[in-house]
């Protein structure tokens, strides 16, 4: 696959929706992810909401294009979403990144989907969610 298949418009459009996703002053619980393959990194914030749902997330992330376009995917549709539905949503992709299959349910990952090909960008596309469920474990154990 060539690059310009993987990095499509809408995927280099959503890589730059970050710019909009700064750290978060206050937040409730933080999570942080690393990805041993490509060296990319990210530190989450969250804001948790009365139901220990996500609220506002905050970020920094130092990836390629693929692991920020999956960030500000995460990070697009989080709200409302639990400590389950995140560790169900992160066990499905990496299931689909290791084996294929059925592309998991959450919004916008057909952006990212030409990256499946590409087994160094994997880490990077599971970041945000390791992180989320690090932040959430964290916050569940501390509450």
């Amino acid at each position: 696959m060539s690059a310009e298949r993987l990095y499509t418009p809408r995927m280099l459009s959503a890589a730059v929706e970050l710019a909009n996703m700064p750290p978060l002053a206050e937040a409730d619980t933080r999570g942080s992810a690393r990805s041993p393959a490509c060296g990319s990194t990210m530190e989450l914030d969250l804001g948790i909401d009365g139901q220990d749902r996500i609220a506002v997330v905050g970020m920094k992330v130092r990836a390629c294009a693929v692991g920020q376009a999956a960030a500000a995917i995460f990070a697009r549709h989080a709200r409302g979403k639990s400590a389950a539905d995140i560790d169900a949503t992160l066990e499905a992709m990496a299931a689909w990144l290791d084996s294929g299959g059925t592309l998991p349910n959450w919004p916008d990952l057909d952006l990212i989907a030409p990256a499946r090909d590409y087994p160094g960008r994997h880490g990077a596309m599971l970041l945000p969610w390791k992180a989320a469920s690090e932040a959430l474990s964290s916050a569940n154990a501390a509450g």
